[in-house]
Order: C-alpha cells, then sequence, then structure tokens
C-alpha cells in the first residue's frame, strides 16, 4: 500500500488516474467532502465491494488516515486488490494543503 500526501492524490485524480474513496461516515461527509470523492463508509465496504475498481489506482480517505489505512490493509490482503493508496493525513491534511472541498 502506497502512502500519498494530499497534493499526490489531487494530482492522481485530476489526470484521471485514481479515484478518491471515502470512507467517513456520513455526519463527518456532510460537512466537507473532496469533490468527486466516492462515499463508501467504513462499515459497507464488504457490502459494496463491485463499487471499488480495480482498472485505475484506488486512494483511499478517512478523516486523519487511521480508518482509511485499515480499509486498505484489508481490500489488499483479502479481497486480492492491488495499488491501493492511503491518502496520508485524510481530510485534514487535504484542507490544510488548500485543495477543494464540497460543503
Amino acid at each position: 500500500m502506497e502512502q500519498l500526501t494530499a497534493q499526490q492524490a489531487s494530482a492522481a485524480v485530476e489526470a484521471g488516474a485514481a479515484l478518491i474513496i471515502d470512507v467517513r461516515e456520513p455526519d463527518e461527509v456532510a460537512q466537507a467532502s473532496v469533490p468527486g470523492a466516492r462515499h463508501i463508509p467504513m462499515g459497507e465496504v464488504l457490502d459494496r465491494l463491485a463499487e471499488v475498481p480495480r482498472d485505475v489506482q484506488v486512494i483511499v480517505m478517512c478523516h486523519s488516515g487511521g480508518r482509511s489505512e485499515a480499509v486498505c490493509h484489508y481490500l489488499e490482503e483479502n479481497e486480492g486488490f492491488d495499488g491501493l493508496a492511503n491518502l496520508e493525513g485524510g481530510i485534514v491534511a487535504w484542507h490544510q494543503a488548500g485543495l477543494p472541498l464540497t460543503p
């Protein structure tokens, strides 16, 4: 699993080479989210595996990086996913980098 900074993740998404999956809870996403990110709460990932693409890099994010790292580990070890990346620092780092957010 790769660790990406907010700037690296943003560049990959802008280039069309990656998709961000936000594993935060709905109330967290309602406060602020990354434009274009696919919201799949951590507790629903297993039921919604079909929504996690295998043909582009998937960057998993949460609030600060802990939950998303756990999801990456699980998907790699138990579901055969390759090329996953964790967004270091989560949405907190994204916001601190001055990258766009939707309310």
